[in-house]
């Protein structure tokens, strides 16, 4: 399939307005980290977990402000697969490309798993692969259309959840100021059932596992997973040099308002024991105040199960949202690699809409594997999938935030300045990598010894892949 101009056959478009920026690099930090995972990270931990998104968020920023430097410095495809090939070494590119590629595979099915996991919310009957089967044909046919119909898809996704949370948080607020909330709602709930932190930093339970703040890091971090995704869009954005800083400092008080000020509400409204690993505790909040009657403006209403029913279209929404930017982001890494000579050269083939289409259809035939997954082991699913992506996000991070620091080495010794410098440089770096190690050995100690073992595997396994596409392009 050619485009209309040959001579363009292998360019993106640059087809992301700066509203679609803003709302991708919004779109990446709302999703099943928040909806879901938080009912995990709060049975470990309780009230304390909002400390430990905060921590996270600030983070995740230092990392997005060092990415963001590379990228407005160099806006091209491939992102910081491209630096780190550029700045670090060919393997680091390699590497990181790979990695980056295989984490959002395991991404999108856990993404597919949740959106099944919301479906049955109204009909427990249907089986998840069947809803994962659906939404995977419905999202991969958006892909393959122009970047513009991505972009729009993503715009109105996040529009759907910012305004949702917004809500949530105001109408939480007024049932907690009211008294409409019923006897259990109230903010002492933050305190009032074993402190704020209830399981300490790090202790043990009865049966040996490991649990507080420290332990529930490794969930909180899911959450963050995907705040990169305004770095793989430099390619395609309509004036990056400020579209992309624009949207970067923006993470951190989003993270505030819909994390830190979401959870808030979350557990003033519902005491923190009342909270399951299983589905999302903001559906349970507001399903628990069924039937409760309460006077507005004058007018009296009967809350009934309609807001859990919109709050179940929100997490679905925002599932779809995240693997919908899944699909783009690992299309456009593996265009990337393929442009680097670290993938196969047909990956680089473009469609009439100037979408990468044989780097779409390849991903998707690998992201199938989920339904299998979904059909054979529903239960465990998602717990298995979501422990799998800490392990590689964490890898990616700390290759990004090395990257940066061979970058700002490199564009020193050519006394090149940079318009988008990062904070605290090289502090923030020194900060982010003794975070993200820290999580690393948490993972250890919290039942995921066995995902951490498997890193050096991992990076055994691609160096040998490295060293093998290396020799092909010798004999080449």
């Amino acid at each position: 399939m050619k485009t209309n101009n040959p001579k363009d056959n292998k360019q993106l478009k640059r087809g992301l307005s700066n509203r679609h920026i803003q709302l991708i690099a919004l779109g990446g930090a709302i999703g099943t980290g928040l909806f879901l995972g938080v009912g995990q990270a709060a049975v470990l931990a309780g009230p304390s977990v909002i400390l430990g998104y905060a921590i996270a968020g600030v983070i995740a920023f230092f990392i997005m402000r060092q990415l963001g430097e590379m990228v407005v410095h160099e806006p091209v495809s491939g992102s910081f697969s491209y630096f780190a090939n550029k700045y670090w070494g060919s393997f680091a590119g390699y590497a990181s490309g790979w990695n980056y590629w295989v984490l959002y595979l395991l991404v999108s099915m856990a993404e597919l798993t949740a959106i099944g996991h919301y479906v049955q919310f109204w009909w427990p009957e249907i089986p998840l692969w069947v809803s994962s089967l659906f939404f995977f044909i419905v999202i991969n046919a958006l892909n393959l259309a122009s970047v513009k119909v991505y972009g729009e898809t993503e715009f109105w996704f996040s529009i759907i959840k910012v305004v949702a949370i917004i809500a949530m948080i105001l109408f939480g607020c007024y049932l907690l100021i009211s008294g409409k909330g019923g006897e259990q709602a109230t903010i002492e709930n933050l305190i009032n059932d074993g402190g704020f932190f209830p399981k300490g930093w790090l202790t043990s339970n009865e049966s040996g596992a490991y649990q507080g703040l420290l332990a529930a890091l490794v969930m909180i971090m899911f959450s963050f997973g995907g705040l990169e995704l305004v770095g793989i869009t430099a390619a395609e954005a309509e004036n990056p040099e400020k579209n992309i800083p624009k949207a970067t400092n923006q993470v951190l008080w989003r993270i505030l308002i819909f994390y830190i000020g979401s959870l808030l509400v979350l557990f003033s409204l519902m005491p923190w024991r009342n909270i399951t690993p299983e589905t999302s505790p903001f559906v349970e909040v507001f399903a628990s105040l069924k039937g409760l009657q309460f006077e507005l403006f004058g007018t009296m209403y009967y809350f009934t199960n309609i807001i859990a029913n919109a709050l179940n279209v929100i997490v679905l929404t925002a599932a779809l949202s995240v693997y919908n930017s899944c699909v783009y982001s690992n299309s456009r890494m593996l265009f990337g690699l393929a442009e680097q000579g670290n993938a196969p050269k047909f990956l680089t083939k473009l469609n009439k809409n100037y979408s990468p289409i044989n780097a779409i259809l390849v991903t998707a035939g690998l992201v199938a594997i989920c339904i299998v997954i979904n059909k054979l082991a529903p239960e465990r699913a998602l717990e298995v999938l979501m422990s799998l992506v800490v392990s590689s996000l964490v890898i990616n991070w700390i290759m990004i935030s090395l990257t940066h620091i061979f970058f700002k080495r490199k564009i020193t010794e050519r006394l090149e300045t940079s318009s988008f410098p990062t904070f605290l440089y090289p502090i923030s770096n020194y900060i982010s990598l003794f975070f993200l190690s820290g999580v690393l050995v948490m993972m250890w100690f919290t039942g995921l010894k066995i995902s951490v073992e498997l890193i050096p595997i991992w990076l055994i396994l691609l160096y040998i892949t490295y060293r093998l596409v290396q020799r092909k392009k010798r004999l080449a």
